[in-house]
């Protein structure tokens, strides 16, 4: 059996099957709750899973490892008498491609409320930026996984489509809004291939899924208070139900709400959130499950950088709002009267915004069923419907366009852009498992109909100093105002897979399976601005059809310690929609650009080709990862030479097909752990990953053939020194991020930083203390942490308003498409569990 010590590195690059972790080791961050792993040990034991790719546990997994049956037993039971906890971790590379699983108790080291996805950026391969420490600014939040950013891997919370989670998401949600993080209980990662599982139209780099916690048996509840830099507030109250009958109905709701000023310029950030799940049990194997989520958030947004600014006036714009005489000084700026820190700016009027904020509401929620037909059938099914409603605001001060009043309101020189995005959706997954002697077989399909408007409203500002300004929070129905743009969108998916895991023998397992995809979008009634916008893309529809996307893995467990792997896939990304000149939509630009890119037009697609080697001992746990993609038809939103000025007044992006890209990276780690409770781990990556022709963009051909691709450094290094003793665990970690190119011809590249962070958790058991009353509370948890150790100023977000060719005349070194990450932050918390 492998060592008790390794689970530190095997929790980031993926175990093969529940391990037992003792109390010393949980340092390392990797834990499950022992109620839920029970109940994770149940389901794996009973039968495969085609949905999630969870291995046959009685006979599947090689190398004598702990899996199931007795075995599992055992240790379940050593878990609740002798001071281990349970740790279900498991690789489904086998079925779905290289997967690892972040556990909850690794989530619990950062700063409550903090974006899951920020804890996953210690993995190799991974780079997750925004300007803010806890990661919640959803215009900031960006994550890169082996060259594939955001939009391009699949996200799902307990299987439910998540959408792509990018700024106005058009498909769904971000995460963040869908869940609070305290009801995280793991994150099931698939790195580079894909799995053909996931419902999604986007998973060309892999998926992520959200898995949430189960309600508790006992009856309890759970408070948390958080005190930071920049009068952060966040509070987290949850209640158990605990077993309400003896057919195991329980459930819990819970109430989050998170609030903090901005480290720079005025105003604050500010969200709330209710989840809620009830779980019903029918039988011993099967049960039936409900989730819902509302959230509701108000953000003051920080401001669009360009390096240029850095070099001529420091790190400290912002907008002015929040600020004392803020409209006063918006209005003067906006009638060339500038502060005097904009001295040196090449153009300061574009450095002169009132506000940027992001309001948005959600509904979310679905039921899911799984059950056990008969010892070998499994039919898991979940309906789910989603809305949501929200504006974004931006006090642009171009009213007037060479001498011409453009928007013609009140004759003011500023005027409120806001954007009233919508989203509609519903669907429906439902899937067979079924286990057949030594094959382990699914099928599953995925339905869903989404319509998704926006539109884009000028309204009328003070046409003077001492005016009143609009509140962006608060509705604009009264206020005098015209339509700039609209477009709406219809779109139809459906997905359909089929899929089998062969165990010739014990230590080895074979996957071979399939997707199809269909997926539909009619971008219907469309309006424009005349004096000011083109007429935009209207009345056109495009379809992604792909009958046959294979996946191929396998994995060998040999010499007890050794493990050989390999994963084939082919993946499609089906075509992205957003409003107007917001993305890499072929929809989003003008009828014009539109009908002169839409015969090169394709889906994206990916081939991906990933194997590894993995070695693990009681001191010892290394790993080597190498892929490579064949990444076809990459669809890219390029900024013509306005884009070397304000994102308002830019309107000449155009959406095309930039052909391919190819990628060839490795992942290297090591983790020795030569103590109880010490683990230390280093990994490096390197991701070459460049254009394999010239691109040609408004009659000019551009020498992009073998230059490295935007934003994604070739090369990150990644260490954490952790520590457990008692009731006292430490951390530090550190993350190096090489240069990273802005603009596509790679003449102008963002500079080298190091990240480093630290967290302290003391755990005090009231039950230890003579308190045994079951009303009081048990544990009190006293966290400290630092964000940003050393205060490091470095670009965080790059690429939110698209990247130039090249630096030509300045344009890199002038687009606004850059954000600024945090400096130095402190954090102190306080949990009760009841």
């Amino acid at each position: 059996m492998p060592s008790y010590r390794h689970l530190f590195w095997m929790g980031l690059t993926g175990l093969s099957a529940p391990f037992v972790v003792p109390a010393s080791l949980q340092a390392a961050g990797l834990h499950n709750s022992p109620e839920t792993d029970r109940h994770t040990q149940h389901l794996t034991s009973r039968h495969a899973d085609g949905k999630t790719g969870r291995l046959r546990s009685s006979a599947s997994h090689p190398g004598g490892a702990a899996t199931a049956g007795a075995s599992t037993k055992r240790h379940a039971r050593k878990a609740v008498h002798g001071g281990y906890e349970t740790l279900s971790v498991r690789t489904r590379h086998i079925v779905q491609g290289t997967q690892l699983v972040l556990g909850h108790k690794q989530l619990e080291q950062q700063v409550p409320g903090t974006n899951p996805l920020r804890t996953l950026a210690q993995m190799p391969g991974v780079q997750f930026q925004s300007d803010d420490p806890q990661g919640v600014d959803t215009y900031s939040t960006q994550i890169y996984m082996h060259g594939f950013i955001q939009n391009e891997i699949g996200m799902t919370l307990d299987g439910l489509p998540l959408g792509e989670p990018t700024f106005r998401n058009y498909n769904g949600l971000n995460p963040l809004q869908a869940i609070s993080s305290e009801n995280v209980e793991r994150l099931e990662v698939t790195q580079s291939a894909g799995a053909e599982s996931t419902a999604s139209t986007n998973n060309l780099g892999g998926s992520i899924n959200y898995v949430s916690s189960n309600p508790k048996n006992r009856t309890g509840g759970l408070v948390a208070q958080t005190f930071g830099s920049n009068a952060l507030f966040h509070s987290f109250f949850r209640f158990d139900s605990g077993r309400l009958n003896e057919s195991g109905t329980k459930f819990y709701v819970s109430y989050m709400r998170n609030q903090g000023d901005k480290w720079k310029g005025g105003g604050d950030q500010f969200m709330q959130q209710v989840n809620a799940k009830l779980v019903q049990p029918i039988g011993e194997r099967s049960q039936v499950s409900a989730f819902f989520n509302w959230d509701a958030l108000q953000m003051v947004n920080y401001q669009d950088y360009a390096p240029s600014w850095l070099d001529q006036a420091g790190s400290r714009l912002d907008n002015f709002y929040g600020r004392p005489g803020a409209w006063a000084r918006a209005y003067r700026a906006a009638r060339g009267q500038y502060p005097a820190a904009y001295d040196r700016l090449s153009d300061p009027k574009d450095v002169s915004y009132y506000d940027s904020t992001a309001s948005s509401s959600d509904l979310f929620g679905g039921i899911k069923a799984d059950l056990a037909l008969t010892d070998r059938l499994t039919w898991k099914s979940s309906l789910y419907g989603h809305s949501e409603t929200g504006h974004g605001t931006y006090a642009s001060p171009y009213a007037y366009q060479n001498g011409v009043d453009t928007v013609q309101l009140n004759g003011g020189p500023i005027f409120e852009q806001v954007r009233h995005p919508s989203i509609e959706r519903f669907g429906g997954l439902t899937s067979f498992d079924y286990r057949l002697k030594r094959h382990d077989l699914s099928v599953g399909f995925w339905y869903e109909n989404n319509r998704y408007d926006s539109y884009a409203y000028a309204y009328q500002q003070p046409d003077s100093p001492n005016g009143t300004p609009l509140n962006p929070f608060k509705s604009f129905r009264n206020v005098p105002g015209r339509t700039l743009w609209g477009q709406r969108y219809n779109t139809n998916s459906f997905t359909a897979y089929v899929q089998d895991t062969y165990h010739p023998i014990r230590s080895v397992a074979l996957h071979f399976g399939f997707k199809s995809i269909l997926n539909t979008t009619r971008v219907g009634h469309a309006t424009n601005w005349e004096p000011r916008f083109p007429a935009l893309a209207s009345g056109e529809s495009l379809t992604t059809a792909k009958a046959f996307l294979p996946h191929i893995s396998g994995d060998w467990h040999f010499l007890h310690h050794h493990e050989l792997f390999f994963d084939i896939s082919e993946n499609a990304h089906a075509y992205s929609q957003s409003g107007y000149n917001s993305s890499n939509s072929p929809f989003a630009v003008s009828q014009l650009a539109y009908n002169a890119t839409k015969n090169s037009l394709k889906p994206e697609t990916a081939w991906t080709f990933a194997g590894g080697y993995r070695y693990t001992d009681h001191l010892i746990q290394s790993s080597l990862y190498l892929y490579r993609t064949n990444f076809h038809n990459r669809l890219q939103q390029i900024l013509g030479s306005a884009g070397a000025g304000s994102i308002l007044t830019n309107n000449t992006s155009t959406v095309q097909n930039v052909g391919s890209v190819t990628m060839n990276g490795v992942d290297g780690a090591i983790t020795i752990t030569p103590l109880p409770g010490l683990a230390l781990l280093n990994s490096i990556s390197y991701d070459k990953a460049t254009y394999d022709q010239n691109i040609r963009s408004g009659g000019t051909l551009y020498a992009t053939k073998g230059r490295q691709v935007v934003a994604y450094p070739r090369f990150m290094y990644k260490a954490r020194l952790s520590y457990e003793w008692r009731h006292l665990q430490a951390y530090v970690d550190t993350q190096y991020y090489g240069k990273r190119s802005y603009d596509y011809v790679g003449d102008y590249k963002l500079p080298t930083y190091w990240l480093a962070n630290f967290g302290l958790i003391y755990t005090l058991d009231m039950t230890r203390l003579g308190m045994r009353n079951p009303t009081a509370v048990r544990n009190l948890v006293f966290a400290f942490n630092i964000y940003n150790l050393a205060n490091t100023r470095y670009a965080s977000t790059v690429g939110q308003n698209g990247f130039t060719m090249d630096n030509q005349g300045g344009a890199a070194y002038n687009n606004q498409s850059i954000l600024l990450g945090a400096p130095r932050q402190f954090f102190g918390s306080v949990k009760a569990e009841f």
